[in-house]
């Protein structure tokens, strides 16, 4: 069960190990291929982009032909399209191969929550999902320690070889410790129509409303990877190695939070636990943007931004666990529905910062602005199909209430 966890752990960290671990060389990309900042943060944009939109077909597909076909096809698309990546030769390859990059990676990251929701359900899935961000959540503190040893040693390519050897090594890893948890007869026979059948599941009203909580909240934190070396190395003089360790401790502050709630879900509604971290987070983004517009010191621009950061791992296990439990027969789909929502946001939110002026004022109002969305989501849209729920969802509530059901 370990060596699955670690495995799902892996495929989920495809996200930010794509945004996260070049993020010290952004300068030197620039400078390199004699680009803009914007068009270097559009690198971002793209694979985000590719992550979301690569769940549409990933995930329909897992439910038709079993969670692992998919999961093997990605990875080694991921593999090639990091080598191509260090191999770009202008910053128009590097822009392609990056939006390939994110779509090869989507499959790792919708196919795991499929996994996951075949497994468990309830609050089992909330700890699942929770322990899962405490393997993700390595990859934030890693990446961009490992992306500045790198850099320190060789070129920004050599970060994408080593992403390529990332993806080469997960396919036997996956071959000897994930099993197939799509059982045949569960499968859905393959007909046309797959990816808008995802889209649809939004028409629920609650799986909608988690999904767009859990999405504001995760695109704060996107905004911020995409815009914050820029801000921190150029407006505030950190070091790439500073900005790492910065960027790490951030990282520390998510697993945290993702293992107290890994802790509290036992005794705390799932609920309960998204809606604390949503607030935390709306409390974060208004302290960022009064200490970015009042000139405040760097210190307080940290501590904003590291409570914003350790809202994710309260946020995203539980806003999971709750938007797929009443989709079992076809996780793969809402899985898909959920992190395009989440990504999609990201991927719309990163690019606004650049088109703001780049400065940490932009960026604070940018991460102010989607964590206040968030709230005002949760507080508008969740708790009415909490309070009225549907006649299916009635009957699966009490067909699973014995079982310590997510309500």
């Amino acid at each position: 069960m370990r060596s699955t966890l670690l495995v799902l752990g892996a495929l989920t960290a495809f996200g930010p190990m794509c945004t996260d671990m070049y993020l010290p060389a952004f300068p030197a990309i620039s400078r390199q291929l004699q680009v803009p900042e914007s068009v270097v943060q559009l690198t971002v944009t793209l694979c985000l982009l590719g992550l979301a939109f690569g769940q549409l077909v990933a995930g329909p597909v897992s439910d038709r032909l079993g969670r692992k076909p998919p999961i093997l096809a990605g990875l080694a698309a991921f593999a090639a399209a990091s080598l191509l990546c260090a191999l770009a030769p202008n910053a128009g390859i590097l822009l392609a191969a990056r939006l390939v990059q994110g779509v090869a990676g989507a499959a790792g990251l919708v196919v795991a929550r499929a996994v996951v929701r075949d497994m468990f359900s309830g609050r089992d899935a909330a700890r699942c999902f929770a322990t899962l961000m405490l393997v993700m959540g390595a990859a934030p503190i890693l990446a961009p320690l490992a992306g500045a040893a790198i850099l320190a040693a060789t070129s920004w390519r050599g970060i994408f070889v080593a992403l390529a050897c990332f993806g080469a090594i997960l396919i036997p890893a996956v071959l000897a410790w994930l099993p197939e948890t799509l059982t045949a007869e569960r499968r859905h026979s393959a007909r046309a129509g797959t990816a808008a059948r995802s889209i649809a599941t939004l028409r629920d009203r609650n799986f909608l409303g988690l999904a767009l909580t859990s999405g504001f909240v995760t695109g704060a934190m996107f905004a911020y990877i995409g815009a914050a070396t820029f801000v921190l190395q150029r407006g505030y003089g950190l070091s790439p190695q500073q900005f790492a360790l910065v960027f790490g401790g951030n990282a520390a502050g998510l697993i945290t939070a993702s293992q107290v709630s890994a802790r509290l879900v036992a005794r705390v509604r799932p609920r309960s636990l998204l809606w604390a971290g949503v607030v935390q987070a709306a409390l974060g983004g208004v302290l960022l943007l009064i200490a970015t517009a009042g000139h405040l010191p760097l210190g307080v621009v940290l501590v904003a931004l590291f409570v914003i950061v350790c809202t994710v791992g309260l946020v995203s296990p539980n806003a999971t666990a709750l938007a797929l439990e009443d989709h079992a027969e076809s996780a793969g789909g809402a899985s898909a529905a959920l992190g395009v929502s989440q990504l999609l946001i990201g991927a719309l939110l990163t690019p606004v910062v650049g088109l703001l002026g780049g400065q940490a004022v932009a960026l604070a109002a940018v991460m102010a602005g989607s964590t206040l969305a968030a709230l005002l989501t949760i507080w508008l849209v969740v708790p009415g199909s909490r309070a009225r729920p549907a006649p299916a969802r009635q009957a699966a509530e009490q067909s699973s209430a014995g079982l310590g059901g997510v309500r």
